[in-house]
């Protein structure tokens, strides 16, 4: 295994049992400044993996043992992020689509084109970098949510249903005064300066959440 210890910040992840491609691939990955981390069988890669990597992961579909499609689907079932290039032979074609439809993002057949692979890396590793950060504001959202009293989640709840200040005042027996003193905490404690902002972080924490 190479690199595989202290995994900085997005990692190619190679499973190939095939040594002459991994090394080609490290060379080919590290002169284009990538940190790369090699792994001569899937339960090599199943031993180190844990929800904490990042980056991607290039996946040989037919090796010895188990398969880089039966590993595909322990990741799945394990709710695993990182973004899948299958790399396959001609004859296994059919078995990539198939994982296509179950979330990988692409395959790449052998021999592949060296621009091709670096562009669908790239690809990868925004997708995977934009995904990351998206969670990481949701998961402050929810922190930020946790935060709101009762009567102020339900003062938010109307407001992300487009009521004005004097129909939440109604739908909640209050004065229009108080759901002012309201909509101002939870502008405050959400972090917001904005009625537009404030709307577009809950429906994206709600997605998320669905």
């Amino acid at each position: 295994m190479n690199n595989s210890s202290n995994l900085p910040e997005q990692t190619v992840h190679i499973v190939d049992d095939d040594e002459a491609l991994r090394d080609s691939l490290i060379w080919l990955l590290e002169s284009e400044g990538y940190t790369v981390a090699t792994y001569a069988s899937a339960e090599d890669f199943l031993a180190a993996w844990s929800p904490a990597l990042t980056g991607c992961l290039l996946l040989d579909v037919r090796m010895p043992g188990m398969s880089g499609l039966e590993l595909y689907e322990k990741l799945v079932a394990q709710h695993a992020t990182l973004p899948v290039i299958f790399i396959t032979g001609h004859g296994d074609v059919p078995m990539a689509v198939s994982a296509l439809k179950k979330g990988a993002v692409d395959f790449i057949e052998k021999p592949f084109n060296d621009q091709d692979m670096l562009r669908l890396i790239g690809q990868c590793l925004e997708a995977e970098r934009s995904e990351r950060t998206q969670r990481r504001q949701d998961a402050e959202t929810a922190r930020r949510l946790d935060q709101l009293t009762t009567r102020e989640r339900e003062v938010l709840d109307l407001i992300v249903a487009g009521r004005l200040n004097k129909q939440i005042a109604d739908d909640l027996g209050i004065s229009i005064k108080t759901v002012e003193v309201h909509r101002a905490r939870v502008m405050e404690k959400m972090g917001v300066s904005s009625l537009a902002e404030l709307v577009q972080m809950v429906m994206s924490a709600d997605a998320q959440r669905r």
